[in-house]
């Protein structure tokens, strides 16, 4: 993976199982997700207040990103991200990161031991600019599976899912939409900076679906 390039990295749980219990797990993966993304060492254990706000707070862990954050997405069984390489080996080394320091922190909680999400992450290259528009999209509209099922058959009544989204916390979703919050952080960009002109939800419904039945030529 080269400095420069735009990846939708993903994982699923093993045997597709939960690995986000309740508010508290979302959170402490959001907070490996922030304190992971930077060139030096550090390590969430040393932090003395795990609470994501108190961390999102923190202006020590500001600076020298080593991947850029366009999207993210915490679903029940697994984990979306558009990432973009700021410094070589940069998604490699925040995936690892980001995913052994949440699984150590499962299983302790939790009383288990191995793997929590199933091998390694997987990654599709973003080869041009229609593309991140098209991916983007799909990451922030994952949630609309846990309360319309068919959406990406064109099912479902836009302004009572665009409503659902837009509460879901656990996404960068919100941020588009101007709403006001220290989970804003985490991506390095608004979402508009990746658009001329910004989508409406009915535009990247379109745009997600197309990405989906992309990736999913059988359905």
């Amino acid at each position: 993976m080269p400095a420069g390039e735009w990846y939708h990295c993903y994982s699923r749980g093993v045997d597709k199982r939960i690995v986000f219990q309740n508010k508290t797990d979302y959170e402490r993966f959001l907070v490996h997700a922030y304190v992971a993304n930077s060139s030096a060492s550090r390590r969430v254990s040393d932090i003395a207040d795990l609470h994501l706000h108190a961390v999102l707070a923190n202006e020590r862990f500001d600076a020298d990103p080593i991947v850029e954050i366009a999207a993210y997405c915490l679903m029940p069984t697994h984990v979306h991200f558009v990432l973009h390489q700021i410094k070589s080996g940069g998604i490699a080394t925040f995936m690892q990161r980001v995913f052994t320091g949440y699984t150590m922190y499962f299983n302790n909680k939790n009383e288990r031991t191995g793997p929590l999400f199933a091998g390694s992450f997987k990654s599709k290259h973003i080869t041009d600019d229609a593309y991140l528009k098209r991916v983007i999209p799909y990451v922030l509209l994952n949630p609309i599976e846990l309360f319309e099922r068919n959406w990406k058959r064109g099912v479902g009544n836009i302004a009572t899912v665009g409503e659902k989204l837009l509460k879901y916390p656990y996404s960068n979703l919100p941020d588009m939409n101007g709403t006001i919050r220290p989970e804003s952080k985490i991506p390095q960009k608004v979402l508009g900076d990746y658009y001329d002109r910004m989508p409406s939800l009915r535009d990247m419904l379109k745009d997600a679906r197309e990405y989906y039945m992309e990736a999913n030529p059988q359905v």
